[in-house]
């Protein structure tokens, strides 16, 4: 290993943050002996000219979840060929959905945050742990039937704590007992951004005029509330690595592959992904929140790993964690992917899903991954968001979260009058208007100072797509308007059915 090509590496990183005088972050190298290296850039601050360190706080985000798979491995209450139903209080579809399946992103969970988004709700607005959880359990269907895709959702990792908790047992205690203590960690869980974390970085995103704060008003759970510094997730990794204290056995069990029903092999386990990197086999996870961006990979075999956190919302922690450990190996990156797939729009020919490829970028629904060479085939990275793909017949084919899709042109046209007057979601309590003329169609929601009206972009005869941008993250939501009504479709969120008012 050449750790001194990987340390010029994590220092060229931050030396562009810090070039930049924007916020920044750190990035920190550990082997079995401990840290190696850190290299740290920009401001953890603007506002207070606080340069990023390695002790400067940092909400990791998703990366959090690992962190409840292990405390459920170690309490043994819950286990994770447990049904939800068991454990707690929801309805038949979600409660047949197994512990295990809520944790390893085949659950057909929708996600909570763009669910909510799509009934008008934005990710800034507060809720507090019972307003949320008993709109997750609320929603009795699925994306899809359980291990038969992966996709991304958080709704599982709330359930599940929120089963722990109804056995006595309080979360975020349960953690500092029983590993940030042990491990001399500083990290901690926090109800919501209200909540003071002392050393806390500011998480920024750049708007059009400039760098801004990031909000996020939902309550933090184990999806993805911890705060931590570099240091204690280096810590930690190199614990998970080591075997060391409270973390003996867990990297193993929490990043054993999982599978799908027919046995496909999705390499998300339990709170921790796969990251491919030539023949090194890579494990760890992410975490984003609006202007927090981080990631950590540990390679097992090598005995070695790395830490990226950021408070820039503009980041790909994974694409930076993969860079590194590419110097630090030796292994050439694959090529990117720009020009095997034809651009454009395409439809799936047997789902209301469509895609869009420019610039070998492509957005599945209103997700999106960069891809890359591997053979005649484009490839994602991102395992929860796997692709596989290549062009054919003037169209796309392959596989997207392990479902074999066959894409062809859209064929947009003018708005149907037949999709214009009210719409409702009894289930949810949602509602909006559609106005169609002259082929042309916008769709209203929301009230009071919240009402806003959005065009809709007809690209098929029964779909259309809208865009609304929220602070940092926007999003695409696709409207399928089918014999009974419209089905509001993202990514992480297909559940949603709206009938005439």
């Amino acid at each position: 290993m050449d750790w001194t090509a990987a340390t010029k590496t994590a220092q060229a990183i931050a030396d562009g943050w810090t070039a930049e005088a924007g916020p920044g972050g750190a990035v920190l190298l550990f082997d079995e002996g401990g840290l190696r290296a850190s290299a740290c850039g920009g401001f953890a601050s603007i506002e207070h000219a606080l340069r990023f360190t390695p002790d400067t706080a940092m909400r990791y985000a998703s990366i959090s979840k690992h962190f409840l798979c292990a405390l459920l491995a170690r309490d043994g209450r819950i286990g994770f060929d447990d049904r939800l139903g068991q454990h707690i209080a929801a309805g038949p579809a979600q409660g047949a959905v197994t512990v295990g399946r809520a944790l390893d992103m085949t659950s057909g969970l929708a996600d909570a945050a763009p669910t909510l988004w799509l009934l008008g709700n934005s990710s800034s607005t507060h809720l507090d742990r019972h307003a949320l959880l008993d709109f997750v359990t609320g929603i009795d269907a699925l994306n899809y039937p359980p291990g038969t895709e992966i996709s991304y959702t958080n709704s599982g990792y709330r359930m599940v704590q929120a089963a722990l908790e109804a056995k006595g047992t309080e979360y975020g205690t349960a953690l500092r007992d029983s590993f940030f203590r042990p491990l001399g960690l500083s990290m901690h869980l926090p109800e919501d951004e209200s909540e003071p974390v002392a050393n806390l970085a500011t998480g920024y995103w750049h708007a059009p005029q400039g760098w801004r704060r990031g909000r996020y008003g939902l309550h933090y759970s184990a999806s993805g509330g911890i705060t931590g510094t570099a240091r204690d997730l280096a810590s930690w990794a190199h614990a998970l690595l080591v075997g060391r204290g409270p973390a003996a056995g867990l990297l193993d069990l929490l990043s054993a592959p999982r599978a799908l029903l027919d046995g496909t092999v999705t390499g998300y386990g339990l709170g921790l992904a796969r990251a491919p990197l030539g023949d090194h086999v890579l494990v760890g996870h992410g975490g984003s929140l609006p202007g927090y961006k981080n990631h950590f990979l540990i390679a097992p075999r090598l005995g070695a790993g790395v830490v990226v956190l950021c408070n820039r919302e503009a980041v790909d922690p994974l694409a930076l964690c993969l860079s590194v450990m590419a110097a630090l190996t030796g292994t050439a990156e694959p090529p990117p992917a720009p020009d095997l797939l034809p651009e454009g729009r395409f439809i799936a020919e047997d789902a209301p899903i469509w895609i869009e490829h420019k610039a070998g970028v492509l957005s599945y629904l209103d997700a999106q991954a960069t891809l890359f060479r591997d053979g005649a085939d484009a490839v994602s990275r991102a395992v929860e968001l796997p692709m596989r793909l290549r062009a054919e017949g003037g169209g796309i084919v392959g596989t997207i979260g392990h479902v074999a899709r066959c894409f062809r042109p859209a064929q947009p046209g003018a708005a149907h009058p037949h999709w214009a007057g009210e719409w409702i979601c009894p289930a949810q309590g949602g509602r909006f208007s559609i106005a169609v003329a002259g082929g042309q169609a916008a769709l209203t929601m929301g009230a009071g100072p919240m009402r806003r009206t959005l065009d809709l972009l007809p690209i098929a005869a029964d779909m259309a797509l809208l865009t609304r941008q929220d602070g940092p993250w926007s999003q695409r939501a696709c409207l399928h308007f089918t014999a009974d009504g419209i089905r509001l479709l993202v990514n992480r969120s297909r559940v949603l059915r709206f009938v005439r008012a």
